[in-house]
């Protein structure tokens, strides 16, 4: 049994947005996935860190969900990321991954998970320094209110927490998180959004007490990058 993570799948299998059109690293990049997957075990848990489907619907982004239900891994966890926009509520998605046979997918969503006596928690995060009016202020808030609610779901175990946003990029630091991870103990935050160009911006390794890695598909090669064991 292992953990592994990767972020930003962006999947298009019926809603007619491939990242093919970028070239690069994401020509073929659904090949690449299922070649990146085959390293996972049927019984390990795989953390998808947001922008997992373009879908607009849960109808929509139902063949990206087959697909990823049909990739090796018990368990694969999922996050909203920005692009997200068929995510609704988590009651509607549990019950459309369990109507449509998707027996591998959950969500990671004003709740925890467990691997061992391991936490795994997180949020989508928000990249508040881009825009400070009210309505983005809102959602800032409210990522900061389902991130703690997580960390406090961990109780005292040990915890690994994923986002989507980077909380740490390259001059721009959200000090709300990363005081979040310290205060509760959280010992590595992985992330995606991250892509291109801007990979090399991200901060990664340690800072303070909480190790940080950017886990975006492009990043990682398309392969899941294996955390635990």
């Amino acid at each position: 049994m292992a953990l592994y993570a990767i972020g930003d799948t962006h999947l298009s299998l019926a809603s007619g947005k491939p990242m093919d059109v970028f070239g690069g690293g994401w020509t073929g990049y659904v090949d690449k996935l299922k070649e990146g997957f085959s390293a996972v075990g049927q019984g390990d848990t795989v953390v998808i860190c947001g922008d997992v489907s373009w879908g607009m619907s849960l109808e929509e982004a139902g063949q990206d969900f087959a697909f990823l239900d049909s990739l090796p891994g018990g368990r694969k966890l999922l996050l909203k990321g920005n692009h997200d926009y068929w995510w609704t509520t988590a009651g509607k998605m549990k019950s459309f991954f369990r109507d449509n046979g998707f027996s591998t997918l959950d969500i990671l969503h004003n709740n925890c998970h467990f691997y061992g006596e391991t936490a795994l928690c997180g949020t989508r995060g928000w990249f508040y320094e881009e825009d400070r009016g009210e309505h983005s202020a809102k959602i800032f808030n409210r990522e900061l209110i389902r991130l703690e609610a997580s960390l406090k779901a961990a109780g005292e175990r040990g915890k690994l927490c994923f986002l989507h946003y980077p909380p740490l990029y390259k001059d721009y630091c959200c000090q709300e998180i990363v005081d979040l991870l310290e205060r509760y103990s959280v010992s590595l935050c992985c992330y995606g959004h991250l892509h291109g160009g801007s990979r090399r911006l991200a901060v990664t390794g340690w800072q303070g007490s909480v190790e940080y890695r950017l886990v975006s598909a492009d990043e990682v090669s398309f392969r899941p990058v294996k955390l635990l064991d």
